[in-house]
């Protein structure tokens, strides 16, 4: 079966460093690095399957789409996808679960590693002059905190939290979690999200977004952490009230957030978080080694040929 693909964003999945050859191998493809809200309609006009990062698929594109049967996801999440339009419409959703635990663990590790060491911070003021310029043989004008014997509490505890765990513990930490729909854990303690809150003096988010935790992290619940406490958010950044987050930086109800993911994206210039000296926050990369965006592609590519072959795999739909 010969099918006309159409991948509508594609830059972010592979700028140039990968390539679409096994896609290629499947259809008829057409590749977009980026599509515009207003593009949308007329490039998935004809196509039988469309692949998507993050281009919103609509029930109206998808009644409109009259060839569509196929949509393929280049993430694990599938939140821009009506799922249940894709249902009554009969469209097969595929996703790609798994290519980043690695990758995404040690990103997020990588940011509280930031916060606690400022290890870019002080490089920065070395090439400024600061430690040649310095009275004694260190320099250092930021705290410093070890890690080891404090208590890392992780909201999520699915293939990431339980390999951001692997790596806390590793570091001396102890671990807590929570998750309804994850079992015991020899190596971690299994509590409330109260519980969880009021112990941690690391919050790490690794659960997905639903409708019932949006906004989880808000004013009642960052009221519930340690004024020392730090905030790891690499997940969804709609778990964040990032108004309430914001004012809680600035007051001290916690010590600071390192976040790689906002409500909306690119960031806005007035966002809040902007404002705040100890939040940190990177673009959305914590998911981009080149090795996590290989197994993306190779995965999508199984996906689509499997959906040919009238077998699933990653299917949601």
């Amino acid at each position: 079966m010969y099918m006309k693909l159409v991948v509508l964003d594609g830059y972010t999945e592979n700028p140039g460093d990968l390539d679409w050859r096994g896609m290629e191998a499947l259809g008829d493809l057409t590749v977009y690095a980026r599509t515009d809200h207003s593009q949308v309609k007329e490039r998935m006009q004809d196509a039988d399957a469309v692949i998507i990062n993050k281009v919103p698929m609509t029930r109206e594109l998808m009644q409109e789409s009259k060839q569509l049967r196929y949509i393929g996801v280049l993430a694990t999440g599938y939140d821009v996808v009506d799922i249940e339009a894709a249902r009554d419409l009969h469209i097969a959703v595929t996703n790609v679960p798994g290519y980043g635990t690695d990758t995404v663990a040690q990103y997020a590790i990588a940011l509280l590693l930031e916060v606690t060491s400022r290890i870019g911070h002080h490089a920065k003021r070395v090439k400024e002059g600061e430690w040649a310029n310095n009275a004694d043989w260190c320099f250092w004008d930021y705290p410093l905190m070890e890690l080891s014997g404090r208590t890392m509490g992780i909201i999520g505890f699915g293939r990431i939290g339980r390999k951001v765990a692997e790596i806390a513990q590793a570091l001396g930490m102890h671990v807590l979690f929570h998750d309804a729909h994850a079992d015991n854990d020899t190596h971690a303690e299994k509590v409330s999200l109260e519980e969880l809150l009021r112990r941690s003096d690391v919050v790490s988010l690794h659960c997905p977004l639903t409708k019932e935790n949006d906004s989880l992290i808000n004013k009642a619940t960052l009221a519930m952490m340690k004024s020392n406490a730090i905030l790891i958010n690499n997940a969804r950044g709609k778990l964040i009230n990032e108004y309430d987050l914001a004012q809680a930086l600035q007051n001290g109800t916690i010590y600071a957030a390192a976040l790689d993911v906002v409500r909306e994206e690119p960031i806005r210039i007035d966002n809040p978080l902007l404002e705040c000296d100890n939040c940190l926050i990177t673009p959305h990369i914590s998911w981009a080694s080149k090795e996590a965006r290989r197994r993306i592609m190779d995965t999508a590519v199984e996906n689509l040929r499997c959906f040919l072959q009238g077998k699933e795999q990653n299917r949601i739909v």
